[in-house]
């Protein structure tokens, strides 16, 4: 939905502007779209950051960021989701987990993501869920989803 590079660049932006300090960041990954309805294929990438700020804190960062570059929250529902302008996860917080209202702690559905352990894995391979006790590069060999990831070329659009 609209430019999808140029968002993810001022999400990138933003996060440095408001205490989290991006490490490293991945390539962008076109990734063909995962129980989303009526959508072309979206621009995924993951970044490593380090921040001073609790995890219901930074989950208050990254909801504000959305609103500001344009998306809306509408309540979940089951079934296909809607696509968005940009979508920002709390993936792992080092070694916490933690599951309450509003947010969830390695994110749970990690393991069968494709669009998202393909990134993931790029910059930080070894990292370790917190939970299953398994490594991204380990995830990714795992997981079942067979949706295609390919690494994004600014000249393809956008």
């Amino acid at each position: 939905m609209g430019d999808r590079a140029g968002n993810i660049a001022r999400a990138i932006e933003a996060l440095n502007a408001r205490g989290v300090h991006v490490t490293r960041q991945s390539s962008l990954y076109e990734t063909e779209p995962v129980d989303v309805r009526g959508s072309g294929w979206f621009l995924n990438g993951v970044v490593e950051a380090q921040t001073e700020m609790m995890p219901r804190q930074l989950m208050n960062v990254l909801l504000a960021i959305e609103r500001s570059l344009g998306r809306r929250r509408r309540e979940i529902v089951e079934g296909p989701k809607e696509p968005r302008t940009i979508d920002l996860d709390i993936l792992f917080f080092g070694s916490t987990a933690m599951h309450a209202p509003g947010i969830e702690i390695p994110h749970p559905r990690i393991a069968e993501r494709r669009f998202v352990l393909v990134p993931f894995a790029e910059i930080a391979p070894q990292a370790e869920h917190p939970v299953l006790k398994r490594t991204v590069a380990e995830l990714l060999a795992a997981t079942p989803d067979r949706s295609k990831v390919r690494v994004w070329r600014a000249a393809e659009g956008d």
